[in-house]
């Protein structure tokens, strides 16, 4: 009896791994690669192996995606991913949110705001969404005015009203950091800035509002958005598992968004 036991003990396991299913999901450095090692540690159980693959900057894992060498990407919020799909015609789709970053103003010349001074230069970054998001986060402090009609996708074209006569130096987002002592501030996107040893909450001089549309995404080719894989990957990263990790790990600097 306890052979039989045994063996359909070690049938079942062999059959578990015989069905195990391996993807490759590309993620950014910092926040996006750590939470995805602990969803890869609750998918592992649901026969799913995520291959995690870290990309430098915005524009490779899309391209990588659509090309067929990726299954799924999580590293960028709904309205990047819409500005890509429009300008590259990448036929992929989000399947489930992830977390919001609030984007931060970082500086290692003055304390607050306020303190910028007549003909200062900010950089932002120089992709059209990151770019937009982050003078709406200086507009939302008042340090500028835009055209409201330009909605998320407002460029410095778009300033209205720039009563400092600030100067905007589009910088590729990942060099944010490295510009800091160049510049009299930077709005930084939340893994960069923490890559950088940089936190939003304490190094921050002024922080978007928690009430945003750039909550982050998973995204997969539009063919696969049916695929058992996708629900599982899904339902793996909305584990109370990676909430709680999120929450201890990053004390309020990223924001669970589902």
């Amino acid at each position: 009896m306890k052979k039989l036991i045994i063996a359909a003990a070690i049938a079942a396991l062999s059959a578990g791994a015989a069905f195990a299913e391996t993807i490759k999901v590309g993620v950014t450095p910092g926040e996006h690669a750590q939470i995805m090692e602990k969803v890869k540690e609750v998918a592992a159980p649901k026969g799913l192996d995520i291959e995690i693959l870290e990309f430098s900057d915005y524009v490779v894992p899309n391209q990588a995606l659509a090309d067929g060498d990726l299954n799924a990407n999580s590293f960028q919020h709904q309205p990047y991913l819409d500005n890509q799909i429009a300008d590259r015609g990448f036929d992929i789709v989000s399947v489930g949110t992830t977390i919001t970053t609030p984007m931060g103003v970082y500086s290692q010349k003055v304390k607050s705001l306020d303190e910028i001074k007549d003909g200062a230069t900010i950089a932002i970054p120089n992709d059209p969404t990151n770019g937009g998001r982050a003078l709406l986060v200086l507009a939302s402090k008042g340090l500028i005015k835009v055209k409201e009609e330009a909605g998320l996708k407002v460029t410095p074209a778009d300033i209205t009203e720039n009563p400092k006569n600030i100067t905007f130096a589009e910088l590729d987002a990942a060099q944010l950091p490295r510009s800091l002592q160049d510049v009299d501030a930077a709005v930084i996107n939340t893994n960069y800035a923490m890559e950088a040893g940089l936190h939003p909450k304490k190094d921050a001089i002024a922080i978007e509002g928690e009430k945003s549309p750039y909550a982050n995404v998973i995204a997969v080719r539009k063919a696969d958005k049916d695929a058992p894989w996708v629900k599982t990957l899904v339902e793996s990263y909305h584990d109370e598992k990676v909430r709680a990790f999120i929450n201890d790990t990053f004390k309020g600097a990223l924001i669970p968004s589902w």
